[in-house]
């Protein structure tokens, strides 16, 4: 955020050449691969909240493929933390020969996907040498989040909440610190429950969603630990068999509009013996259930930033205790620079 808030004011300037394109945009795709696809879920998310414009996010391999409709009143967002990803760099070039306005997110200063768009935004996150993203992702949810609020800013769609925002922007580093201390030492016990797992699955409903799913990838990516990512509320529709005594779900319950009925679905998994890790906010009842993290108090659309530090330290812990190799993990590479 270095530089992007002064006073109570989101600063972009980068977005500036593309002003007059941005407000005819009538439609709003986020593209992206991996990781970077789930931060753009959540600006999806985040963005449908704020203006009557239809924002969507579509995995850039089937972007390139899908009858997508673009044309010079679409506005597309790419992300990616090294700017060379084979699939949203074809992505990219074929939103700009329909037309479209393109806006880049990327961590790498010059690298190509920066240099094809119309605006590029950077995540100015520094060197990650990790395969698995970390700071990149959370880094991509920020800006992402100040990059919604401007462009709601920028269509005429200003918000009543725009100071209580700015507030709670300026305490994300914080809020994450605190997060850190009181949480690090529970979720390395809870992590030791996952070492003789093989199948693990997060939940979560609305926002909390984009946590299931990231949380899932991380677990798989450096764990070798089986993790799938549901909709809380999809369990009855298929995903609920898999449960059985014992087998540990994993339920993000930060969103206090649904928070309940994600309890609701919770229960059904804990009625067939599920082991639950419960991450919610502070005034969500968790009684009956043993394993809880609370996060501090904060805006529910700012908290994934939070959610996503405590399962990555868990998913960390859970491949330590099960002698992976945490920053290499088999067969990935930082950078997929192939389709």
């Amino acid at each position: 955020m270095r530089g992007r808030i002064e006073g109570k004011s989101i600063v972009l300037p980068e977005l500036d050449p593309i002003l007059g394109r941005i407000l005819r945009a009538d439609h709003v795709l986020w593209i992206a691969c991996g990781t970077a696809y789930h931060a753009c879920v959540y600006g999806q998310m985040v963005l449908n909240s704020l203006v009557p414009i239809n924002s969507t996010a579509i995995p850039a391999s089937e972007f390139r493929y899908g009858n997508y409709y673009v044309d010079k009143n679409t506005l597309c967002i790419f992300v990616s933390q090294s700017g060379e990803t084979a699939d949203t760099l074809a992505a990219i070039k074929r939103a700009k020969s329909s037309g479209a306005a393109t806006i880049a997110v990327a961590n790498v200063l010059g690298s190509s996907l920066t240099r094809i768009a119309d605006a590029t935004v950077y995540t100015c996150a520094g060197l990650e040498i990790a395969v698995a993203s970390t700071k990149a992702y959370t880094a991509q949810l920020t800006l992402i989040y100040l990059l919604a609020q401007k462009l709601a800013e920028i269509m005429g769609y200003s918000t009543r909440e725009h100071d209580e925002i700015i507030t709670y922007l300026n305490e994300l580093d914080r809020l994450t610190q605190e997060t850190i201390d009181i949480a690090k030492p529970v979720i390395r016990e809870y992590a030791s429950m996952l070492k003789n797992e093989h199948d693990v699955y997060f939940i979560g409903r609305q926002l909390d969603y984009v946590s299931a799913m990231e949380g899932a990838l991380k677990l798989k990516e450096i764990s070798y630990i089986h993790a799938d990512a549901y909709y809380a509320g999809e369990l009855k529709h298929g995903p609920i068999a898999l449960i059985q005594d014992q087998t540990v779900v994993i339920a993000f319950a930060t969103q206090p509009e649904v928070a309940s009925k994600t309890i609701s679905n919770i229960k059904e998994t804990v009625a067939r013996g599920a082991k639950i890790i419960l991450i919610t906010d502070q005034n969500t009842p968790a009684e009956g259930f043993t394993y809880v993290i609370r996060i501090p108090e904060i805006r529910p659309d700012l908290a994934c930033i939070i959610s996503a530090v405590i399962f990555q330290f868990l998913a960390y812990y859970a491949a330590s205790d099960r002698g992976c190799d945490i920053d290499k993990p088999r067969n990935l590479a930082k950078s997929v620079t192939v389709e």
